[in-house]
């Protein structure tokens, strides 16, 4: 797609807004534009998305609660990303942390 054609659409998504089934429609396009995880054989498994931005503000206090409350947290995190660290860098300081 053209940007000007993705400028115009994001625009009048945002003035316009979307309603539920268009939400419903573009959610399930992006989670389905790449490569989609299984997680059902694991022991009450839930995921924490996110779309990017600076700081773990949210993902460092909900992985815990949810671990502690017995979910399979699952999080696609990355490494050393600019300034701030990664996700996993800041998780891997907490003593008896481990990743899989």
């Amino acid at each position: 797609m053209p940007d000007y054609q993705v400028s115009a659409w994001l625009m009048a998504a945002f003035l316009r807004g979307l309603d539920r089934e268009e939400t419903l429609w573009l959610t399930e396009t992006m989670a389905r534009s790449g490569r989609v995880l299984d997680l059902s054989g694991l022991p009450h498994p839930v995921d924490k998305h996110s779309s990017g931005g600076v700081g773990d503000k949210v993902s460092l206090v909900v992985g815990p609660i949810l671990a502690a409350s017995g979910c399979t947290f699952a999080k696609m995190s990355g490494r050393g990303l600019a300034h701030t660290g990664g996700t996993i860098d800041k998780l891997e300081s907490v003593p008896g942390w481990r990743g899989r």
